[in-house]
């Protein structure tokens, strides 16, 4: 008895010692004076994923970290400025602390949704020593790639570089769709010399058959790929040697697989970059050119040997032998008359220097202009448009306009017809819905989105219960919208959701134009601008265009017709719009 009593004491002492353990507290002066790996020790962070701020958002790029390592947050402190697809939202922190580690630096790009981007402590605890998660981190894209540049995967056998004195040609990209091409010819062979501009090959690619000249000379030393064979675009079709060598010795590489590709030097290969068709349909690239202006000869004169009616630099050479054409002096510039005022340079006669490219900048996609494109795509294949365009006549809408403004009241026609939308839109239900699911949802509250471009794309801030609201308000409310959008200050719940959207180019003199449904809305209406026409008793009339963009799985025919009738009726007689009516009382069925 005495024995199990002992044991039982035994146990229980075990189990206390290891549950204080677990909560034993170091303060912080003695944990900086230990070297410790025991997690007794270690602070355990709060993980900070990457939130979405936007029903649509998969990824996100941090912008900006208003905070640092070791800098103290409370609740409601900006944490960090995020580009989600739709805008640049600042994230907020809700509870207090320290942040004691940041894992997503700043302009890191395509960071996914639930991505651990940072670890907070408690305001009292050692955010020096915080314990990284257990849990692998995912590591974005573009950190992943900055960080190991030199992995690469361990399935791509990459071959070496060619030795001295030889080169791999690729298959060139010659369209800016091209995935693959066909080597219809080879218009060199093994051992043939090549000089700058000789044509190589001809391809067919996506978009027709083209001939592939090298800017450099050398000797062909081998074919690896035969004619009439696709190939992807990088794989490696042939080597050269330069000239003196003896091709026949030439290093073949073992794979040709565009993965195994070396990257070309300077001496690239390059496609013809200029090919001009003569007057008798012939056509030739920059090596022919030159050639027939240094001899002096017309193209026209000079049968051509190529596919597709083109003239080869071999044509060229056999006529000039067969010939014995000589070259012909170069003309001296003439000098230029004097004049009272120097003719100012044209940018479009500046000839580009030879060998150098031409200027072009590269512009980077936006994330929020990527995804905006995305959305589109998807809007346009996965949802039925239908379209109905209905003209109005503004006349009356522009006088009103005009009688405001003496009285200091400025609105414009844009609100004019937000204010109409939002009143057919309650006469219109069926207009006011969603389509999610698999069926559509009638929304009760009307909330219409008004697109406005900025520099990063397009957004469409929301004006809530814009049918309870009067011009005034609305012209109020999209002014500080508009200008929120541009500074990208919009918080979330201002451009997310929303029951209607209006897209208007007529500041822009668009007459007419097809807007894009934006999902899950089911409706969308494009403004175009006014405009002067004669009526049928040859009087002068304004007429505007609009036209609605509807979701056919939620819209008939009918109903579409039917909210652009209500539509026009109050633009075309806008007293009751400034007194506010929410019914179209002047609106007749029968007329329309």
């Amino acid at each position: 008895m005495a024995h199990i009593i002992r044991s039982k004491l035994m146990l229980l002492s075990l189990k206390y010692a290891n549950r204080v353990a677990s909560r034993m507290f170091v303060p912080l002066k003695y944990q900086r004076l230990c070297f410790h790996t025991s997690r007794i020790l270690d602070v355990k962070g709060k993980e900070l994923l990457m939130p979405s701020l936007s029903p649509t958002m998969e990824t996100g790029t941090i912008v900006k970290w208003f905070k640092k390592e070791g800098d103290s947050i409370n609740p409601g402190d900006a944490i960090a400025d995020i580009q989600t697809d739709k805008a640049i939202v600042t994230m907020e922190f809700d509870d207090e602390g320290v942040l004691a580690k940041i894992i997503v630096p700043e302009g890191t790009k395509d960071v996914k949704v639930g991505t651990l981007i940072a670890l907070t402590v408690e305001a009292d605890e050692d955010w020096k020593t915080v314990e990284m998660p257990d849990r692998p981190v995912e590591t974005p894209p573009a950190a992943a790639a900055a960080a190991a540049p030199s992995e690469t995967s361990p399935a791509v056998t990459k071959v070496e570089a060619p030795p001295p004195g030889q080169q791999y040609i690729p298959m060139p990209a010659l369209s800016p769709t091209m995935t693959t091409g066909t080597i219809v010819k080879w218009l060199k062979q093994e051992g043939d010399e090549i000089q700058p501009g000789d044509a190589l090959a001809d391809i067919q690619t996506d978009k027709a058959i083209m001939t592939f000249e090298l800017e450099e000379e050398g000797v062909l030393a081998k074919i690896l790929v035969p004619e009439g064979s696709e190939v992807q675009i990088g794989q490696l079709i042939a080597v050269t040697v330069e000239k003196g060598m003896d091709w026949k010795q030439a290093v073949i590489p073992t794979s040709t697989k565009p993965d195994a590709a070396v990257a070309p030097s300077s001496t690239q290969p390059t496609a013809p970059i200029d090919a001009r068709p003569s007057s008798s349909g012939q056509v030739y690239g920059l090596a022919v050119r030159r050639l027939l202006e240094e001899y002096g000869l017309n193209s026209d004169s000079i049968k051509g040997t190529g596919r597709t009616n083109r003239l080869l630099k071999s044509d060229v050479l056999a006529y000039i032998q067969a010939h014995n054409v000589n070259k012909v002096a170069p003309k001296s510039a003439s000098a230029p008359a004097k004049t009272d005022k120097a003719p100012s340079p044209s940018p479009t006669k500046t000839p580009v220097p030879p060998g150098q490219p031409a200027l072009y900048k590269d512009i980077e996609v936006s994330n929020i202009r990527a995804i905006i494109a995305k959305r589109l795509c998807e809007s346009k294949r996965t949802i039925p448009h239908s379209y109905a365009v209905i003209d109005i006549t503004i006349d009356k809408l522009i006088e009103l306009r005009k009688n405001l403004k003496t009285d200091d009241i400025n609105v414009s026609i844009n609100d004019f017809v937000i204010k109409a939308v939002a009143h057919a839109l309650l006469e219109c239900p069926d207009i006011n819905a969603l389509y999610e699911n698999g069926q559509v949802v009638r929304v009760p509250k009307v909330d219409v989105c008004v697109a406005v471009a900025i520099p990063a794309g397009l957004i469409a801030p929301i004006i809530f219960d814009t049918a309870t609201k009067s011009l005034a308000d609305i012209s109020k409310n999209i002014r500080e919208l508009a200008e929120k959008a541009k500074n990208g200050q919009l918080k979330p719940y201002e451009f997310q959701g929303g029951t209607f959207s209006i897209s208007n180019l007529g500041m822009f003199g668009i007459k007419e134009f097809s807007a894009i449904i934006n999902p899950p809305q089911t409706a969308i209406l494009a403004v175009g601008s006014g405009r002067e026409e004669l009526d049928s008793s040859l009087a002068k009339v304004t007429k505007m265009t609009v036209k609605l963009s509807y979701d056919r799985r939620a819209i008939d025919e009918d109903q579409a017709a039917n909210f652009l009738a209500i539509v026009r009726a109050m633009l075309e007689d806008p007293a009751f719009l400034i007194a506010g009516k929410t019914q179209a009382s002047r609106y007749k069925r029968d007329a329309y």
